[in-house]
This record gives C-alpha cells, structure tokens and sequence, in this order.
C-alpha cells in the first residue's frame, strides 16, 4: 500500500492599508490566517479637515509588513497577493513621482485621506448639477469621494499639482501598479468613488458640466481607461522590482484590488451558515448585510436588481460580488468616535491607570466597570436618560448631511468613571441606532435583510455587538478570522491565482464563521423607545439650526 502523497498547501497574501496601520497576513487555502504582521503609517493633518499621507511611507509599509509574514514558508507555495485600501486620492507626476497636495509643497506628502473634509464647497457645487451620475451615490455626493477632491486641486493648486499630475490613483489601484507596473484600475474603486459606471464607463457630460474637462481630453489617461474586475489578474504579477520590495518570487499573480471596506464585506458575506440556525441560511446572499467597522463603518447589502436607496451609496453592479449589485451605507467616524469620547473625558487618566493596573485594555475594563454598576438592570437600560446623536463629522447615510453635529442629552456635573462609562455606552448604543437607521433605509427601499455579518476592530469589543444585535434586533455573525478585511484581500490573490474559478466560490470556502450573537427579544421595547428618541434628536438640532440661521 502506497500513501497518497498530499498537496502541499497553498498560500495567498493579503495586504491591507487602513487609515493609520498597513497590516499582512499569510491565509491559506481554507481561509486560515497563518501569519499576520502590522506597521504603523504617518497622518499629517497640516489644518481643520485636511487629512494627508505619503504614498512612499504606505509602500514601504506593505514591504515590510509582507516580508515579515512570508518568511516561514516556501515561497513557491505562496500563489496570489491581493491588495485593499481605503478609498484615498494619490497624485503623482508623469514620470510617477509623488506629487504634494498642499500648499506647502511638501511632495512626500500626496495623498488626500478619504476622511478629508476639504472639499466642502467642491461637492456642493457638484450636487447642485444634480447630474444622473449622483442617482449611484444615493443622489448626493460625499465629499470623501473623489471628484470634490480633484477640483480642490484644480482650483487651488493648479501649478504646484493639477498641471503637472500624471495620474490620479485611488488608493488600491496606486498599490497594484506599484506591484506590476500596470496603471489599470479597479472595477470596485471607479464605480464606487470616481462616477464610473459598469455599463456605461466614464459620463463626458459629467466631468465638463463640473469644471474638469481637462480629464476628457486625454481619454481619461489620468484617472484610468482600462478598468478589472477585482480579483483579475493584473499584468503579468509582479515585476522584479516590486517582488525583491516584498520579499516574493517574480511574476507572482497580483489581482485587481478592492477599496478595504468591500475587502472586509468579502471575507465574511459569502461563509457558509449551515447549522448554525441563522435566518439567512438556504436564503440568497441578499439576505445579509457585511459590516465593516474600524475608525469609521460601511454598511454593505446586495441585490440582485438595481436598488436606489436616497442617501445610501449604490447600486454599484459587480463593485464587490461579481454579477451582484452593491449599496453601500456608512457612518463617517466610528471606533474613531468612540476614543474621541473616551479619551477627552476628565475621567480618563483615571481609566488609564486603573486599565493598566488591571492588565486590561480600557475598553474591556469599561465593559467590564458597566456590568458593576448596572445592579440588577440590563447593562443597556442604564442609558434611559441619556442619550447620543453620533454625527461628530457629519451624517453620511442615510441622511447625508455633512453639516450635522453630534449631540448629547442627559449631562450631570458628574465627573467620575461611572459617568465616563454611561458616555461610552450611550455613544456605543448611538452608533447601533445609526446602523438601525441604515438598515430601516435600506429595507424601506426592497432590500431584504435578515442577518448581520460583523469584522474590524470594533467587531472584538462584546458590548459593541450586542448592542448592535439587540438595537437592530437581528443575529450577528461574527467570522472565524478576526482580520476578515485580509481574508477578503488574500481571496483576491487566490482568484488572480487561477485556483478558484470565481469569487463566489473562494468566498465560500475562505470565509468562516466564528461565532453569532442573537439579540435579546426582551429588550425590544426598550431600544424602540431608544430609536425614537434618536430620531428626535436630529429633529431637534435640524429645528434649532434653522431658528439660527434664518434672516
């Protein structure tokens, strides 16, 4: 008898560039994350709004992030590398060269951050065309897309930038030419973030009627005229230079990338439920909503028609799931909310310390501090007179208001750790509400949904998904994989690879679950009331700003 000699095991790189850290990991075949590494990256914030990196500091990051994780296996056996980033806006010269984006002429630094708020008069301009193109974008435009952005440029760094550009990348497609060498765009970057359509590509109408008719007259070189499929292969992989930055063999398969919120819908939308006692089990994929929640969270659904939903981004087709089309909802700052209220309570340097004593992050030690003080109450209820509106940096879904303001109801001149940790919770409980309201939106429109799937950094805070689970009052499904975002960008390089014949089936076999939260049913009215007064809340500000600001 003769043992069958086993295949050894493939592997594929994801590489993921987030707001702050550039992070790697190794998956196998099964979706396993085998190795993971992260690296810091700098934010220059030169002014209130402007929010700015240097492409060459996030290059050499994905380096050294990816060096660190390939090290342990054979370098043959590693098949695909897949990129994913945020939705950022790279400038760099005809030769390539970063080019600054800043009136200090500081070229390291070209890149506007998609958080970047600079480009408020832009986008104004830009909805007031009331141009076709913004029915795709929840008929208003964010101005963390790109077009404000560029004619930011064009209007106050025509020299230093706009005539010299070469090219403007988005983030992910800047990554996947710095790996092949090839300037050939995303599906999922163009159609999300630039007004591209699938079937009909890029409008003339609508870059003349707001100002850039200059991108016309190239055949839209500048912004890209040859456009993949996320996960297609890019070229012919690696070049050698970029192979030697990374630690990889030469011509390895590097595939079309993904903006990283759609990364992290992809490694978790797509796992098997079977037996699991889910709602969305033997549904469609329609059935379930990915969402992404780290410094900011993209609430992602899909359908199998067009949907139109007023404020929410979309219907986007094939910019995530092949042959499926995309709404994107989302709320601008998140986990980045949630460390402004923590950290800037006089309470905090108390947390600190006590965190440290404990040996315990100060979010668990707060979660922990809540279940103390909440008695025999459910440690939701302690909020019953106070209450948050979330918007710190304006509404993006549903309501799409760059103006609102957050809002808190329900102040004392208490000032210990008990009051920081109810501020937590009700900023916490806000949050949720606000996914409430995107999802409501969403269904008001004919999305049918019955099932979240939950990654990034916020999915690992307990409090956050239940309270997630019981204000929405649906299941939440958490992946296997904590670092779904770099499973989602490893499936890519497994389908540039050749290995799987879609996405579909990839994401069936790479993304697992982990574990599912239910919500408590209990709770029900409670959170109901919660929602009502949420939507108040917005009422209110909406009343007073118009009492202020009327003539």
């Amino acid at each position: 008898m003769h043992s069958k000699k086993q295949d050894p095991v493939k592997y594929y790189v994801g590489i993921d560039v987030g707001s702050a850290s550039v992070r790697a990991a190794l998956v196998d075949e099964f979706g396993t994350v085998v190795a993971h590494a992260d690296e810091p990256i700098e934010i220059w914030e030169p002014q209130a709004d402007h929010y700015e990196q240097s492409s060459a500091d996030i290059w050499a990051a994905c380096c050294s992030v990816t060096k660190k994780v390939v090290g342990g296996v054979d370098a043959n056996q590693i098949r695909g590398v897949g990129f994913d980033a945020t939705c950022s806006l790279v400038v760099v010269d005809k030769q390539f060269q970063p080019l600054a984006v800043n009136c200090e002429g500081q070229n390291h630094r070209n890149v506007i951050m998609w958080m970047d708020h600079r480009a408020v008069s832009q986008v104004e301009r830009i909805n007031a065309t009331q141009h076709r193109v913004l029915s795709y974008v929840g008929g208003v435009m964010s101005v963390e897309m790109q077009p404000p952005k560029l004619l930011w440029i064009k209007e106050n760094l025509k020299e230093s930038c706009w005539e010299k550009a070469g090219y403007f990348f988005d983030l992910p497609d800047f990554l996947s030419w710095k790996a092949t060498g090839v300037t050939a765009r995303s599906l999922c970057t163009v159609v999300c973030k630039w007004t591209y359509t699938s079937e009909g590509g890029w409008d003339d109408s609508f870059w003349k009627m707001i100002g850039l008719e200059d991108l016309v007259k190239d055949k839209y070189e500048k912004i890209g005229n040859h456009v993949l499929s996320p996960g297609e292969s890019v070229g012919k992989g690696l070049t050698p230079e970029a192979a030697k930055d990374l630690g990889l063999p030469e011509g390895i398969a590097v595939a079309a990338s993904l903006i990283d919120a759609h990364a992290g819908g992809l490694g978790v939308i797509g796992a098997d439920v079977k037996g699991h006692n889910l709602p969305c089990e033997n549904q469609p994929i329609t059935s379930r909503v990915a969402m992404i929640c780290g410094t900011s969270s993209c609430h992602m659904g899909v359908s199998e028609t067009p949907i139109f939903v007023p404020g929410v981004w979309g219907p986007y087709f094939s910019a995530m799931v092949p042959g499926l089309w995309l709404n994107e909802g989302g709320q601008s700052a998140t986990g980045k909310l949630i460390d402004h209220v923590v950290r800037g309570h006089v309470a905090f340097p108390e947390l600190q310390s006590k965190a440290a004593t404990s040996a315990h992050s100060i979010y668990t030690y707060l979660n922990s501090h809540l279940d103390l003080i909440k008695k025999s109450l459910p440690v939701g209820f302690l909020t019953v007179d106070l209450h948050v509106w979330p918007d710190f940096h304006g509404n993006r879904s549903p309501l799409t208001d760059l103006t609102l303001k957050g809002m808190v109801v329900g102040l004392t001149l208490s000032r210990g750790l008990d009051e920081l940790a109810l501020i937590y919770l009700a900023t916490i409980q806000a949050i949720a509400l606000g996914t409430r309201h995107i999802l409501e939106t969403m269904q008001a429109a004919g999305h049918h949904i019955n099932t979240l799937f939950l990654c990034g950094g916020l999915s690992k805070n307990p409090l956050f998904v239940q309270m997630h689970a019981d204000i929405t009052g649906k299941p939440v499904v958490l992946s296997k994989e904590v670092e779904s975002v770099l499973v989602g960008a490893a499936i890519l390089g497994a389908c540039a690879s050749g290995d799987f014949a879609s996405i579909q089936e990839a994401m069936a076999k790479m993304g697992k679950i982990g574990r599912v939260v239910q919500p408590n049913h209990e709770h029900k009215r409670f959170y109901d009331k919660k929602y009502q007064v949420f939507l108040k809340l917005v009422e209110h500000q909406r009343e007073y700003r118009s009492i202020m600001h009327s003539s």
